[in-house]
């Protein structure tokens, strides 16, 4: 979730002025894209190379974003991927992969879902690429593909699940 207000800069996507007569539509940049944490385990190796058939697949995926004082948002996109046969580890991959992005002339009820739907579609590709080029070298062929992540579903469900959390009730 978010915890700061967007910047008071008002530059276009593309650090453009707005041509007069014309408001600026909302926008962001990608500052920087990094891998804060990663992890790859292959407990069995070689023997989970040589496996029959496909393995269960169990995903993780979380967001976390927040404001910086110096109005940027930073976005830490999550992907945990444990592979398993027959009730045996095949791998187990964790990837924090993270972004650093301004926003410009975003209100400040739509920097929430702008930060936890759109900022992490366009982080998805890399943390994948790392994700498969992982289970490549790993031994793994075909190396391991995530599908492509609905981010607004995931965004659209968390707020279904805070909504029908009941109110907390204070104490007397």
């Amino acid at each position: 979730m978010t915890d700061a207000a967007p910047p008071a800069d008002t530059n276009t996507p593309n650090g453009a002025q707005p041509q007069q007569g014309q408001p600026a539509g909302p926008g962001f940049r990608i500052l920087a894209q990094y891998v804060r944490d990663f992890s790859f385990e292959n407990p069995r190796a070689p023997e989970s190379l040589r496996i029959d058939g496909k393995p269960a697949i169990d995903l993780g995926v979380e967001m976390a974003a927040q404001g910086r004082p110096d109005g940027l948002f930073e976005l830490d996109l999550k992907l945990s991927i444990k592979a398993s046969h027959e009730n045996q580890a095949v791998f187990h991959v964790e990837l924090v992969y993270g972004g650093l992005f301004q926003l410009a002339n975003v209100q400040e009820q739509d920097i929430e879902p702008l930060l936890l739907i759109e900022c992490p579609r366009y982080l998805f590709p890399f943390a994948r690429e790392i994700i498969a080029r992982a289970t490549a070298d790993g031994g793994f062929y075909p190396p391991f593909m995530l599908d492509p992540i609905d981010f607004a579903a995931i965004y659209i469900a968390r707020q279904q699940q805070i909504a029908q959390q009941p109110a907390e009730t204070g104490q007397a």
